[in-house]
């Protein structure tokens, strides 16, 4: 089996950063940060004790997982890698059907 390289994982840390910083794009991001509360059903005034659960970090990276437009221009507001918020996505994404995992 070939290693691919942009299928890395990364440790607890470096996820919750990525996140973090996806989270503080989104705030600077008025149009997105609305649709992503619409698409999640949270207010405004809950970012701030979800940032705590793992559930919501891997629900705001599936937002941006989600929409290539989206991933890219967080990636270009950031400065971060794809391959970073991939990462991230993976750490905190439950396994899929087709995983193997199961």
């Amino acid at each position: 089996m070939r290693h691919d390289p942009k299928n890395v994982s990364v440790g607890r840390d470096a996820a919750e950063q990525t996140a973090v910083a996806i989270l503080g794009w989104l705030a600077s991001e008025p149009d997105m940060l609305g649709r992503f509360l619409s698409l999640s059903g949270l207010e405004a005034g809950q970012l701030r004790q979800a940032v705590h659960d793992p559930d919501f970090l891997a629900g705001m990276l599936d937002f941006v997982m989600a929409h290539e437009p989206t991933l890219l221009a967080f990636c270009e507001g950031s400065g971060t890698k794809p391959e970073a918020v991939a990462a991230a996505w993976r750490h905190f994404s439950k396994p899929g059907l087709d995983s193997g995992q199961y």
